[in-house]
């Protein structure tokens, strides 16, 4: 789906006038838009989102993994070939966990349009020397990106993106990196909001636990952008692991998965 800058402020009186009938599944059952977060690489996160869609019955999903011109390339005989559409979507070169994993919340509403958000890479690499509202173009302001963060959230932001790069980023990068999650959390605000006013409810967004927190995340942002419209979150944690980090409606555990260490990454090799 292409995406429309200009459907924000006219659209949301006419769409949003009758509140969408969900599954009565706890706190979305009242919801228009409900953001089911994830640990990307966990499949049993991957199979509870599915579970959630198949019983809300969505009429949009909306994907962070996706980009736009991928989006727009899904048809529905495409979901009776998992293979076929995971090559379609040059998802081996995606840089996202395994296609067999997200499959299965495509096929969970197979009537759904589907909509991506991915930030573009153009976009991201822009945001070290630009303003955040002159790479996110007009309707910036509806998701407070004309503007700076409070000092305290900005300084609690840069200090979790130096822990989730194990201390290996270069201080005078943190502020890009903030303003680039920033940048993913409007644009998937502002997907939902299109998809919803272009089919109405209720729209389901796939996205990592960062980006679904009601806090800051995305759904702040569209209550901040559309606050007539109703909002719920999931946040999906790992046994003997701390809850994801922020606040949601809900959240759920499920078992951990084996990972490699991944500061590993980040470690210099041994000088010779």
């Amino acid at each position: 789906m292409m995406r429309n800058t200009s459907l924000i402020a006219p659209l949301l009186a006419a769409c949003f006038a009758a509140s969408a009938v969900l599954a009565d599944e706890g706190d979305f059952s009242d919801a228009q838009v409900i953001f089911l977060g994830e640990v990307h690489d966990n499949p049993a996160h991957h199979a509870r989102q599915a579970e959630l869609v198949a019983e809300l019955k969505p009429v949009a999903l909306v994907f962070e993994m996706l980009t736009t011109d991928q989006s727009a390339l899904i048809h529905p005989e495409d979901l009776e070939n998992e293979a076929g559409l995971a090559e379609k979507l040059d998802w081996e070169n995606s840089g996202w966990p395994e296609f067999s994993m997200y499959f299965p919340i495509f096929t969970a509403a197979p009537g759904a349009a589907i909509f991506g958000a991915q930030l573009p890479r153009e976009e991201a690499r822009r945001v070290s020397g630009e303003s955040l509202d002159r790479v996110f173009g007009p309707s910036a302001g509806f998701y407070g990106l004309d503007e700076p963060l409070p000092p305290e959230e900005q300084a609690m932001r840069e200090t979790m993106q130096m822990a989730a790069h194990c201390d290996s980023l270069p201080l005078e990068t943190l502020p890009t990196m903030v303003g680039i999650q920033r940048l993913r959390d409007a644009r998937l605000a502002e997907t939902a909001l299109e998809a919803l006013s272009m089919h109405g409810g209720p729209v389901v967004v796939i996205t990592g636990n960062g980006h679904a927190r009601t806090d800051w995340g995305a759904p702040a942002l569209l209550k901040r952008a559309a606050p007539e419209v109703t909002v719920a979150a999931l946040g999906q944690g790992e046994t003997g692991s701390k809850g994801p980090d922020g606040s949601f409606d809900q959240v759920e555990e499920t078992a951990g998965v084996e990972r490699d260490d991944p500061c590993k990454a980040f470690e210099k090799p041994p000088a010779n």
